[in-house]
């Protein structure tokens, strides 16, 4: 028989630096959990992605026990890291504050193909140009 689920959590924390620091522990703690532990498996987990903010999924269950999912990391990390800024545009509409390619688009929405709601590249392309535009990142051929 299954395990009978009590909450499901959804966090996002720099990759290998989870700490038992809000957010991440009073949002896993009100559940029963034992955050150096999850802080430990985590880090473990995402030490090859560091310097990029990672979503996960804790599903946590009734006898304390649990499990997380990695998702990919942020649309806007990844176009920041390609772009080469620090953080988009205050004035999106107005101000551009870095460009992207194509290629660049493409190579981000085949990343995030696992976390968006198609499976056609040329529409996850669209997903994460529309991101860039609402940061101030231009498009280029």
């Amino acid at each position: 028989m299954a395990k009978e689920i009590k909450a499901v959590v959804k966090i996002q924390i720099q990759a290998g630096k989870a700490n038992p620091a809000p957010p991440v522990g009073p949002a896993l703690a009100q559940h029963g959990l034992n955050i150096a532990e999850f802080c430990q498996k985590f880090n473990e987990a995402t030490k090859d992605k560091i310097g990029f903010v990672i979503p996960a999924e804790v599903t946590i269950y009734k006898d304390r026990s649990y499990t997380f999912k990695l998702k990919t990391p942020l649309a806007s990390e990844l176009l920041k890291k390609a772009a080469g800024i620090e953080k988009g545009s205050g004035e999106p509409n107005k101000k551009t504050v870095g460009k992207v390619t194509k290629t660049q688009l493409k190579e981000i929405a085949e990343k995030k193909m696992a976390d968006l709601n198609t499976t056609d590249v040329e529409q996850a392309m669209k997903i994460i140009a529309g991101t860039a535009k609402n940061m101030g990142i231009e498009v280029k051929n």
